[in-house]
């Protein structure tokens, strides 16, 4: 397996502030893989070390197989890791433009990454007039410029609107599915990284507390839902394992449990008319592990 980004044991301290704790994590080249956890977690620390700009305490950490900070392997990648800043009197093509020539890129497709991340009406707009989401597009825009094989993005939909998350988001799938770029993100819009992502890994002080397909994470929070009737003498067979929801009972069991379960509810006098899955979402394998309201 070809690693786009490792941490070997990877600690930072910032004064009394552990920020990162023994940290061990690879993440594969492809796809789309989120980094999730609440404020504090470590994520953009993580982030910031990998790309050399903050040395860590103990440990190592790798980029596409170099060591952290490494100047070959950084013109491989793009990166927004905070509040984007650019020079308010130019305007968004003539900011991809002078980062190009910063850059060594001698062949900037500026007017077609400024189309990609919808700014094309406002290319020839300076950017001291633009709202928190259209800088981060064009701090998108800049990541992409130099055509990179991992990008890196910490809370990339931030300041945007919901038609605006949805571009993204697309934008985001068809980096990885159409361009081949490995993408990794941090991010506090759960649903969202559900959506986009291929696998994830959770941080919580500095750890990492869990690591997976999104597919086999929210697995393990799937939930039976039945359509039944009476509903109370259904809850009195479930007991603490279910839960109203309409018309209907959630059952918190195990798929291998389920026929058990069925033929119990119909012994007890229980009519049902619909059984079926719910699949889990991150949240509540985020809540499991972390116990936050939210990713932050």
């Amino acid at each position: 397996m070809s690693i786009a980004l490792e941490a070997v044991g990877v600690g930072k301290t910032f004064g009394a502030v552990k920020a990162l704790d023994a940290l061990s994590l690879q993440i594969p080249r492809g796809g789309v893989y989120g980094i999730l956890g609440p404020n504090g977690a470590g994520k953009s620390t993580l982030f910031r070390i990998v790309l050399g700009l903050v040395r860590p305490t103990t440990g190592e950490a790798r980029l596409l197989g170099a060591a952290a900070g490494d100047i070959k392997a950084l013109r491989r990648i793009g990166a927004v890791i905070e509040t984007p800043r650019f020079l308010p009197w130019l305007t968004a093509r003539d900011t991809l433009k002078v980062l190009a020539l910063e850059s060594g890129e001698t062949t900037p497709d500026v007017d077609g990454w400024l189309d990609r991340v919808g700014l094309t009406e406002a290319a020839d707009r300076t950017v001291h007039g633009f709202s928190v989401g259209m800088k981060q597009r064009l701090a998108l825009a800049a990541a992409l410029l130099t055509r990179p094989e991992v990008v890196i993005l910490d809370e990339p939909t931030s300041g945007m609107d919901p038609a605006g998350i949805l571009e993204i988001r697309a934008l985001i799938r068809e980096l990885a599915d159409r361009d081949g770029v490995t993408v990794i993100l941090a991010s506090h819009q759960l649903d969202e990284v559900q959506r986009v992502c291929d696998r994830v890994a959770f941080l919580d002080r500095g750890r990492l507390v869990r690591e997976g397909s999104v597919s086999e994470l929210t697995a393990v929070h799937e939930l039976l839902r039945l359509t039944v009737s009476p509903v109370d003498k259904a809850l009195a067979v479930l007991g603490d394992k279910g839960r109203v929801d309409g018309e209907a009972v959630l059952a918190a069991v195990e798929r291998a449990a389920a026929p058990a379960l069925i033929k119990a509810l119909v012994k007890a006098g229980v009519d049902i008319t619909e059984a079926r899955w719910i699949g889990g979402d991150l949240e509540a394998v985020f809540l499991s592990l972390t116990g936050e309201s939210d990713a932050g």
